[in-house]
This record gives C-alpha cells, structure tokens and sequence, in this order.
C-alpha cells in the first residue's frame, strides 16, 4: 500500500439500547391516515399493511438479530473522497493452491442497503459450502453508496452516480490493491458499476446488471421491432404512473427528508410500497421478502438519519446529463432480467451502449431486488457470466 493511500478501519455497528427504545416509541404514537377509497395499494401504501408491520416493528423484530446477521461479516471504513466509506470485505475461499478468487465489487441502490447481500456474499465467497465448484470463489467488496447507511455522517459531501463510481474504484485499487476487478450491481447499483466499466476499462474484468441502465427519454421511431414497441409502451406506463417518488426526490429531497427523518412510520410506508411495487409478490411484498428482512433494511435508514442524503443521486441526475452515453461502455457485459423488474429493454437497445455483451438471461421469476428475492439465481448468473473471464 502506498504510504498516502487511506488505511482502513475494522468496523462493527452496535445502535445504542436508547435509539432502540426511542424507535419503539416513536411507532407506539404512530398518527395513521384514512383508507381512500378504490383498491388497497392503488394510491400508496396500504393502511391495514402498515398497522400490521408497526405493529411487529414495534412489538417482536429483533434489531439485534440483524445487526448480527451484518456483524458476522468483516466490515471496514476508510477515508475516501471527503466521507467515511463503509463496506463490507469478505474473502474467497477458492481452490488451495489454485488461482485466486476474482474480487468482486458489488453495488446495491435504493432504497435498499448492505443487508441485500447478507445471503448473497456467502454463497459467493464460498462455492463449495453451498454445492458449488471453489473455482468459482470470489473476494466480494460491498460498499455502502455514500449518503447511504453506515457511509453517512450530517453534514458530508454528496455524490452523483459518476463520482461514486470514482470513489469505488479508488476503494478497489488504491486502497485494496485489485488492479483488476469485477463489479456488479442493480438499481443505483447499475449506474454506478456501468460507470465504472465506461469510465475505468482497463481496471474493469467484467460487469454484470441485474438492471438496464437505459435513457428512459426515447422516442418512437418508424417500423419499430416489436421487442422495441412493447419497451416503449411499458416505459410510458412507468413514467406517467410509477415517477412520483424520482420527482420529489430528484427536485424538493430536503423537503422529503424532514418527514421521514422525523417518522419511522413515514420512512416504512414510504420503502414498503417499493418493495411491493418492485417485487414479484403478486400484491404481498412479504411473499417475496420476509418481513424482518424489510425491517432490517428500513430500521438502517431510521437509525443512520441516512434517507435524505440516500436522495441525493436523484437530485443530481435531474439536474445533469444522462451519466451513460451511447457506445460507452466496450467492457464484457452481463445482464439477468427479472420479470417484475422496473423496465425490461431489449437487448437490440442495450447494445447500442454495451458494445460487449457475453450473456443476456431471463428469469421466469422475481422482480428488481433480485439479491433478496432469488439470491441462488443471480449468484448462478453471476458466476457463469464471470467463469471465462477469470483467466483473461
């Protein structure tokens, strides 16, 4: 390590008994609205939903239990571009004697957290204790996004999707030493690892997406393929009904962050209608996710005051250009769609940004939180789409 380069810090997150007890308060003075009328969910999140999931959050989720859950990982912090970078490092148990595991970089969104790759990290660090070939180990580093969870502190500087990409890959080769290095990611996730394989190829080995990254201000074209015209019809039902929570949060975010800094019941419905929305969950988010793995996520963003700043990439996106320009990115890339993704582009539109793509598969299950609902699926993904370019 270079003798200016930032050494990190072992990391351990223990949320004082008394922030605890303060939450538990906060929910037992929860002041709910009305049910309006028309279909449950139809207009944002459901009442009886809510009044159920306080209750537990209230009542029987073990925060500790969770907190254990990140704790049995290796953490870190480190002094990166102006802010204390949390992330997770885990190393892979490969072959003995054989190659090295491949580090892997992987980058959650919002609203999620760390916590989505708590089942992910395992199977991926540890082939062979879950039934897969050692060869396929990887060193895994997962940050928190800054502005986000455990890389927040009031006060520090905010990052465009770009600039995080430049922070993670200062993180993977400067301060961990990868040279080379594959990223991952879905959401924000997305955005920042196709940065990363546009903006820093030579360090890249591969990305992999579990969401298409594409500009979403198309227009339709003459004699469009029908794959191209079912895309389009989809994106224009997803702007005009699904974009509420990108214009509050990308124009008046501080506006947002004073409700659901103040209220914990406001902070959960406001990332509880993501979860049904963007899961495959045929109306029930817990019948995708549980719902203490929800709970783990949201009580993150309650207890680091994080959910203003984790707005932060919106803001910035509305107001500068698209971060992914056309025939940018020449890295291998990997895509897995989900069905109950946000959008599915074809992949005749990909290519026109990802010049390199060696696997394009779909699932016949599961939506955007992929990492939490079919953890299996995306690491098999993961690992075909990144086994022949170990060697490279």
């Amino acid at each position: 390590m270079n003798p200016s380069t930032p050494e990190p810090t072992p990391f351990r997150l223990h949320v004082p008994d008394a922030a605890i007890a303060d939450l538990k308060d906060r929910l037992s003075r929860t002041r709910l609205p009305d049910q309006p009328p028309g279909e449950a969910w139809a207009s944002g999140t459901d009442v009886g939903f809510m009044q159920r999931a306080i209750g537990h959050w209230r009542d029987r989720f073990d925060w500790r239990a969770q907190e254990a859950r990140l704790n049995a990982l290796s953490q870190y912090t480190v002094s990166l571009s102006g802010i204390d970078l949390h992330y997770l490092h885990v190393p892979g148990r490969g072959v003995p004697g054989g190659a090295p595991p491949t580090p892997l970089l992987l980058s959650h969104g919002w609203p999620g957290s760390v916590f989505e790759f708590l089942d992910l990290i395992p199977m991926l660090t540890d082939p062979a204790a879950h039934g897969g070939d050692p060869a396929d180990a990887f060193d895994v580093v997962a940050p928190s996004l800054p502005g986000y969870g455990l890389s927040f502190q009031p006060g520090q500087p905010r990052f465009a999707v770009d600039q995080i990409a430049d922070t993670f890959h200062a993180l993977m080769t400067d301060v961990l030493g990868y040279q080379r290095f594959g990223a991952q990611g879905g959401d924000w996730g997305s955005f920042v690892t196709s940065c990363i394989g546009a903006n820093h190829p030579a360090s890249t080995l591969g990305i992999h997406l579990n969401m298409m990254p594409l500009r979403r201000d198309v227009k339709p074209g003459p004699d469009l393929p029908a794959d191209e015209a079912r895309y389009l019809k989809e994106l224009d039902h997803f702007l005009k009904e699904e974009t509420g929570y990108q214009w509050i949060q990308g124009t008046r975010p501080q506006t947002l962050a004073f409700a659901l800094t103040d209220s914990p019941a406001g902070l959960a419905a406001w990332i509880f209608e993501k979860f049904r929305a963007w899961t495959d969950c045929d109306g029930d988010p817990t019948r995708s996710i549980p719902l203490d793995t929800m709970l783990a996520n949201i009580s993150l963003y309650w207890f680091t005051g994080a959910i203003g700043s984790s707005f932060w990439p919106y803001y910035a996106r509305m107001h500068a250009p698209w971060p992914i320009r056309e025939g940018s990115i020449s890295v291998p890339t990997g895509y897995c769609e989900f069905p109950k993704e946000i959008l599915r582009p074809p992949r005749s539109m990909a290519q026109r940004v990802y010049s390199d793509i060696r696997r394009w598969s779909v699932m016949p299950h599961g939506g955007h939180f992929a990492a939490l609902e079919h953890p299996e699926v995306l690491v098999r993904e993961i690992r075909e789409f990144f086994r022949p370019l170990r060697a490279s």
